[in-house]
């Protein structure tokens, strides 16, 4: 089940709460009762740098070796 995080924006306090994906989201602040929102974050996975399609070497592409040197 995946947590979400909540905001109120009446009071400002911010919770969490797990919940399956059919259930519908929280909509009362358990503090003062105001009106809360889901609050989205990044991803918390991120692919940098080269090397992750095929085609990112570097940038040096090898040579094919001469037979016989």
């Amino acid at each position: 089940m995946p947590v979400y995080r909540y905001k109120c924006s009446d009071c400002g306090y911010e919770f969490t709460q797990r919940q399956n994906f059919d259930d519908k989201p929280l909509t009362v602040c358990p503090k003062c009762g105001g009106k809360v929102r889901k609050v989205y974050a990044p991803a918390s996975i991120q692919f940098k740098g080269s090397g992750f399609y095929r085609t990112d070497k570097g940038g040096a592409e090898k040579k094919p070796s001469k037979k016989g040197d």
